[in-house]
């Protein structure tokens, strides 16, 4: 039995809309690492809450005519019926509106107050003289300063993508009321995150977060820390400042607490030491897993406010990609903003759960849902490979041996190969590399296939003297079988428990405990999972098509533009494009660079003169490959000092990363200097 205690969390879903594709690319990949590790016999504890304030829910329940109160009620509802329907178990799901919640929240800030890292001063915000409230950047709304474009929020422009103030907004209206803002002070109260840079600087840099994470918070670091806002003003949905009447927690304050508040909730259900996995030096392991657009308030904020509040910080925080659906952003126009109940109205929410598998690993990159490869991917490795063993055997076994299976094991060796893997695949799950995880698992359905293959039990079925054989072999395919969904068993839990059925035998345990099923009685086979079919898939995106609302979807991050990897670039004019110079040029050196982890320093030859460009290019190429070949260069970009020397230029790659990145132009023909037309 393992002696680990782990506890791990999702990002919070806010409370004012349905659970869609793109967060459950989160709760699964969460959920598969914790049923993982709940296999493997380690105490651990997956927990999770609604986020329940701030203005947006306010303002939402407002124009039902309902209290903020019911609305997360209803939310409450649906949420942890989605969750449940997509196999996600969660230890405990509470609510940041809670007690709990507001216990904490109070203590950490007090805490925080008393060792002078609160401070307050007077700010001059937007104020709604009809509503009667001070406005959020996003409830301004107006033309553009830099391109004139109308019906744009008071923080950005999403037609030329320009960031601004909102009082630099033209013919600016409140977007609750439509009348024209007026200014208004305000005392605000702020946590002075100046105060943890230090920490956070050692922190981010002690093996929390995955390296792309590091580099992007030494950015943010190197930069200075500001000042954090944590105050808003009535009328305000959340849990008022204790020592300022009127005041409350800004809401990003106290919804990563919630995770504290949600644990507690569950161990005072459960009688488990709540301090044990929070006190400042526990031995428990503490993981978030989060999107990639939260990192700022996950990986800065909230380290500095448990380090200030005497509590312990995460083991880790492990960041993920968006989800793109056939490539592209999701978009209501096209039926790809899929919400869960629509998915789970038409499809085996497996299917769902196996294809992100599939295609997650530990990085930060974007996981797209082709329709195409879905399907390819659920068809052949799932119905093709994994269900078609249980389908191809059990039917001998029933009709032949009354269900029985054979006696002795027919190939021990192959059975132990099969045990053999669990090492790698285990090593694989607990790094999150869920795809080469499931690589290796088809890899061991490819060898029991082929071993069914080989022994072609349906011609054994038509000979004489072949029934001890044929009962061996059979037995050997469904014991084969059985390791299989042992291994899938944290990604197909609902299969799982049909297969365990059909069995007549719990798979607990890891693999490495197995025994091959000897002597044993098993039930009748009953179809486990059904090719994908197109028309549902079709349905899925009319459906969604016609049951969007119309109006703006505010996540929990855009509602106060979190600063995020990658914001939306702006389209731009042919003549923009027109502008750059592109060439081809000719590597002359290729040279590593001194505490670089993906630069590599080349020296290129233009044509008419030499460029010295530094390139993220490490991880697929080594300086040797490059020397004397050709690749093509923007040659007009401004150049860029950086730390490691002056970029005069930029490489253009292809391809996903990592060693997939593609800089060398094909044809040899070419020259150096040569635009590219």
């Amino acid at each position: 039995m393992s002696t680990r205690k782990i506890l791990a969390t999702s990002a919070l879903p806010y409370a004012n809309g349905p659970i869609h594709l793109g967060h459950l690319v989160e709760y699964i990949q969460t959920d598969m690492w914790t049923r993982f590790q709940k296999q493997r016999g380690v105490e651990c504890y997956y927990i999770c809450a609604d986020d329940t304030h701030g203005t947006p829910i306010m303002l939402k329940a407002d124009n039902l005519g309902i209290k903020p109160e019911e609305l997360i009620a209803k939310t409450y509802q649906e949420h942890t019926r989605d969750f449940a329907d997509f196999g996600i178990v969660f230890d405990n799901y509470h609510s940041t509106h809670s007690e709990e919640n507001r216990e904490f929240s109070s203590m950490i800030y007090k805490r925080l107050r008393d060792k002078g890292h609160i401070s307050s001063r007077s700010i001059t915000q937007a104020y709604d003289p009809v509503k009667e409230m001070f406005l959020p950047d996003r409830f301004i709304k107006g033309e553009c300063p830099k391109c004139g474009a109308a019906d744009q929020y008071g923080d950005g422009c999403e037609v030329c993508g320009a960031t601004y103030s909102p009082t630099d907004l033209k013919n600016a209206v409140s977007a609750i009321s439509g009348e024209k803002p007026i200014e208004k002070d305000s005392e605000h109260y702020f946590f002075n995150l100046a105060d943890f840079t230090q920490m956070l600087q050692d922190w981010t840099t002690a093996g929390h977060l995955q390296s792309e994470v590091t580099n992007k918070l030494a950015e943010w670091l190197d930069g200075g820390l500001n000042q954090w806002d944590i105050s808003r003003d009535a009328p305000y949905f959340g849990f008022e400042i204790p020592d300022a009447p009127g005041k409350y927690f800004y809401v990003w304050l106290d919804a990563p607490i919630g995770y504290m508040a949600s644990f507690k909730n569950f161990c005072d259900k459960k009688g488990l030491d709540f301090d044990e996995f929070w006190q400042k030096d526990s031995e428990t392991e503490l993981y978030h897993f989060i999107g990639k657009d939260i990192i700022y308030f996950h990986a800065l904020f909230w380290p500095a406010m448990l380090s200030g509040a005497d509590f312990r910080t995460p083991s880790a925080i492990f960041a993920h990609g968006f989800l793109t659906v056939n490539g592209e952003k999701m978009s209501k126009s096209r039926g790809t903003f899929i919400q869960a109940r629509t998915y789970l109205n038409h499809l085996n929410p497996e299917y769902l759960r196996y294809y992100f598998a599939a295609k997650l690993s530990a990085g930060v990159d974007d996981l797209d849902l082709n329709f195409d490869d879905f399907s390819q991917r659920v068809n052949s490795d799932l119905v093709g490979k994994v269900v078609n063993i249980a389908s191809r055997c059990s039917g001998f076994i029933a009709k032949r041996f009354e269900n029985k299976l054979s006696d002795s094991c027919a190939e021990p060796e192959l059975f132990q190969s099969f045990i053999a893997a669990n090492e790698e695949i285990a090593k694989l799950y607990e790094n999150r590399e869920f795809g080469k995880a499931m690589r290796e698992i088809m890899a061991l359905a490819d060898k029991a296939n082929q071993y069914i293959d080989e022994k072609k039990p349906w011609l054994m079925a038509k000979e004489e003297g072949k029934e001890a054989e044929l009962q061996q072999v059979c037995s050997m395919g469904i014991n084969l079988f059985r390791l299989l969904v042992a291994y899938l068993k944290p990604v197909l839990p609902l299969m799982a428990a049909q297969v365990e059925e059909f069995l007549n035998s719990p798979l607990q345990g890891w693999i490495d405990e197995m025994q091959p099923l000897l002597g044993h009685t098993i039930n009748e086979f009953k179809p486990l999972m059904t090719r994908v079919d197109p028309e549902k898939i079709a349905a899925i995106v009319a459906d969604s098509q016609e049951n969007l609302e119309k109006t703006p979807a505010h996540s929990q991050v855009t509602q106060e533009k979190a600063k995020q990897f990658d914001p939306i670039a702006p389209e731009i004019e042919f003549d923009d494009f027109a502008k750059i110079d592109l060439r081809i040029a000719k590597i002359i050196k290729a040279e590593h660079v001194e505490k670089a982890d993906k630069l590599l320093k080349l020296t290129l030859d233009i044509g008419d003169e030499t460029r010295q460009v530094f390139a993220g290019i490490k991880s697929a190429y080594a300086p040797e490959d490059l020397e004397g070949k050709l690749t093509v260069v923007v040659a007009n970009l401004k150049p860029r000092k950086m730390k490691f020397g002056m970029s005069e230029g930029m490489v253009l790659a292809a391809g996903p990363g990592g060693k997939d990145i593609w800089v060398l132009h094909p044809d040899e023909g070419a020259v150096a200097g040569m635009r590219v037309k």
